[in-house]
């Protein structure tokens, strides 16, 4: 059987466009106005929020991209749990799904299959349903999702609603992209892919839930832009400063080694390039580690600006949510790592 990693350059959210050319193009766009668009890219949300009523509002979103693993059916779930977060991202429940395929002729059309029912299971167990789709030929395999979910306007979790005081929580260990590196180049060890494999699998419905009922103030979810990119969208959109403590992230420990050996993706250098002259970094940082900041992830947690009690509760009844940093009036640098 064909790897389906050996049928790509880049994989999983590695393979996002480099964020600097993104904002070139979305920045020349006319902005779009309507009294029902109450958000989206604009604003760098993680959806858009569509006013159905007075009491609902309708969050949808999209997203795709070529393997990270070879098992059809894995990456049909790696896909479906990434393309779901956005809407979690946005507090809101997703509620009805449609598959997207770019499908090889050169493969079995059982691969297809798995899949799809490798996402069905996670959209099952998301709570919503899949209800059809579209696909198309092409030489490079490509899945993910059009989701479309559900929320009252006060249960809205906003990109930029940070606020001075408030302190960060990361919901799920950073370096997947690191070690989906290694593992493309046959380094990884077994653990370290299995690792990664269950960081990327599991729903970010289960942090969004334990943190449903407090008051969060700004959330986004870190993916292809990395850690650092993700915290600049929210410290531009909400005109502070974000502070992060290295000392507290939680890394998958072979990505530090993994990144030492040097096996970089190429969007963590887009990541750098895009941030340039945007972070403040201390002296003597472990270069592995800032790598890790600036690693793009696939599938990976929340990032959510809480006031400090919220934080605590938070973090007790999630266990897997660390406290990685704070949010201070804006200063020089939109982000300082200390």
């Amino acid at each position: 059987m064909v790897k389906l990693t050996s049928m790509v350059k880049t994989s999983g959210c590695a393979a996002k466009l480099a964020p600097a050319e993104l904002h070139r193009v979305l920045d020349s766009l006319p902005k779009v106005e309507n009294e029902h668009l109450l958000g989206g890219y604009a604003d760098a949300d993680d959806a858009l929020v569509w006013k159905v009523g007075d009491n609902l509002v309708c969050i949808q979103t999209v997203d795709f991209f070529p393997p990270m693993v070879d098992d059809p059916y894995t990456f049909g779930q790696i896909a479906a749990a990434n393309a779901l977060s956005d809407v979690w991202a946005m507090g809101a429940s997703p509620a009805v799904a449609m598959n997207l395929m770019c499908f090889p002729a050169c493969l079995d059309i059982d691969v297809m299959r798995q899949i799809m029912l490798g996402g069905l299971s996670k959209v099952t167990e998301a709570g919503a349903v899949i209800a059809g789709g579209h696909t198309i030929s092409d030489p490079t395999p490509k899945y993910g999702l059009c989701i479309t979910g559900f929320c009252s306007p006060a249960q809205v979790w906003k990109n930029g609603g940070a606020v001075p005081g408030d302190v960060l929580v990361l919901t799920k260990p950073l370096g997947v992209g690191i070690i989906n590196t290694a593992v493309k180049a046959g380094f990884a060890s077994e653990e370290a892919a299995a690792t990664a494999v269950k960081s990327m699998t599991t729903l970010n419905k289960y942090a969004r839930d334990a943190a449903r009922e407090l008051a969060v103030h700004g959330a986004t979810d870190v993916t292809g832009f990395g850690l650092l990119g993700h915290c600049y969208e929210m410290a531009q959109a909400g005109d502070v400063t974000l502070r992060i403590d290295s000392s507290a992230l939680p890394v998958i420990e072979q990505a530090l080694e993994y990144a030492d050996l040097g096996m970089l993706p190429e969007g963590l250098y887009n990541n750098m390039d895009y941030l340039k002259g945007q972070v403040e970094f201390p002296g003597g940082l472990r270069q592995s580690l800032r790598d890790v900041m600036f690693d793009p992830q696939t599938s990976g947690g929340l990032l959510l600006a809480m006031d400090a009690s919220d934080a605590e509760r938070f973090t007790e009844t999630f266990p897997d949510g660390r406290i990685i940093g704070s949010v201070v009036e804006k200063k020089d640098y939109p982000l300082v790592v200390f």
